[in-house]
């Protein structure tokens, strides 16, 4: 089958779609015309090629309850061991509507109200909304941002939060939203064995683990040793890598028998049961059918960092780019203009018209950050830019 979706300088108006980036930014307390680039979902088309799979399901005409075959578990497999070097059993499978589900979901079923839970501040706001919206506590150990423009974990820190907070889950972001990092073989296995050694749970969110750039390689966690398949929780999705968030479809796998039942009794409790038909159509389309798309909106995508690194180096030297390593979210310094949270909101989104995503909702740490969505057409990226060095410079 041929794709024919590759054309990602397309700007393909999303406005009047009951599109959350682009139609609700009145409501959310921001100018109408404002220019987002915040959410974490692409501004490209899917896949040609699943886009014919799920009219193929459209015009059957039936949409009523659907489980998955040997051919969906087959595709999953396939795209994990090819892309990941990473085998899965079939018995590890649990399908949820979503990440952040299933993160709320390992919360209820691994810890009881008011334990504490460790994160990695600043990190995807999601985390600490499932923690403090279920009564447990957050703990973070915050991460290191060193004079390499990279940010490190603090291992003795690690250790000692686990320690003195009684800590028993671990919410783990692989790769790291917001701050771009593919963690390194030698780091996950040094915060895995901590783990072990204290007896946490290790929900690992690894949802962009297609988006990674130059040598750097993604490992799934519980790929890394034996002894991590039964402390692992690891969370993935085809909605970051094709686009498909609305469809609502992740994989959860859990090879621990035990931690597979208390997380399948809890989305039971939740009164949920078999996904959405199209979403469920569209994952096994993608992990069959996408590589030659994801391959080409991985190297656009790719382009699109460097050119926002060379961009701010040239013309907006005052604002920082973190080295990026993984994820199409690229985490930006503002520190240097010296404003307040409020003068920079006002900068951004009253003086530039750009709507980013703040770094304080990331954590305290990530105050006088921005996250910014560089998976869009160059020249809406370009747009962008230009509006943020008007803005700067008028001050």
């Amino acid at each position: 089958m041929e794709e024919k979706n590759l054309n990602f300088d397309e700007v393909i108006e999303r406005k009047n779609t009951d599109c959350l980036k682009y139609d609700f930014a009145v409501k959310r307390g921001k100018p109408e015309n404002v220019l987002p680039l915040w959410v974490a979902d692409m501004d490209f088309k899917t896949s040609s090629i699943i886009l014919d799979k799920i009219k193929e399901r459209v015009e059957h005409g039936i949409f009523g309850y659907t489980e998955i075959g040997e051919s969906y578990f087959d595709s999953v497999y396939e795209w994990f061991k090819k892309r990941h070097n990473w085998e899965i059993s079939r018995k590890w499978l649990v399908k949820t509507p979503g990440v952040v589900f299933a993160l709320a979901m390992a919360v209820k079923a691994y810890t009881e109200k008011d334990d504490r839970i460790l994160i990695q501040q600043p990190v995807y706001y999601p985390f600490s909304e499932v923690i403090a919206d279920n009564g447990r506590n957050i703990v973070s150990n915050d991460l290191v941002y060193r004079n390499d423009g990279k940010y490190h974990i603090d291992f003795e820190d690690f250790e000692n939060k686990i320690i003195q907070n009684n800590v028993k889950l671990f919410i783990l972001c692989s790769p790291h939203n917001p701050v771009g990092r593919v963690w390194k073989r030698e780091e996950l296995i040094k915060m895995g064995e901590i783990c072990l050694k204290h007896n946490v749970i290790v929900v690992s969110d690894e949802i962009h683990s297609d988006f990674v750039f130059g040598d750097n390689k993604h490992f799934v966690f519980a790929g890394l040793k034996k002894e991590f398949e039964d402390i692992s929780v690891i969370c993935t999705s085809p909605a970051k890598t094709f686009n498909l968030a609305g469809l609502q479809i992740s994989n959860i796998f859990i090879p621990n028998s035990n931690l597979r039942y208390k997380f399948k009794k809890e989305i039971y409790g939740a009164g949920y049961s078999q996904l959405n038909t199209i979403g469920l159509t569209a994952c096994e389309a993608a992990y069959r059918y996408g590589g030659v798309w994801y391959e080409k909106m991985l190297e656009y995508v790719g382009k699109n960092i460097l050119f926002v690194k060379e961009y701010l180096q040239s013309e907006l030297p005052q604002i920082k780019m973190i080295d990026i390593e993984g994820t199409y979210l690229v985490w930006l310094d503002f520190k240097e203009l010296g404003l307040s949270e409020k003068e920079r909101e006002n900068l951004i989104v009253n003086k530039a018209g750009l709507w980013l995503d703040s770094g304080a909702i990331f954590g305290k740490c990530g105050e006088g950050f921005e996250r910014i969505n560089v998976a869009c057409p160059k020249i809406t990226l370009k747009k962008a830019l230009d509006k943020l060095k008007t803005a700067v410079k008028r001050g």
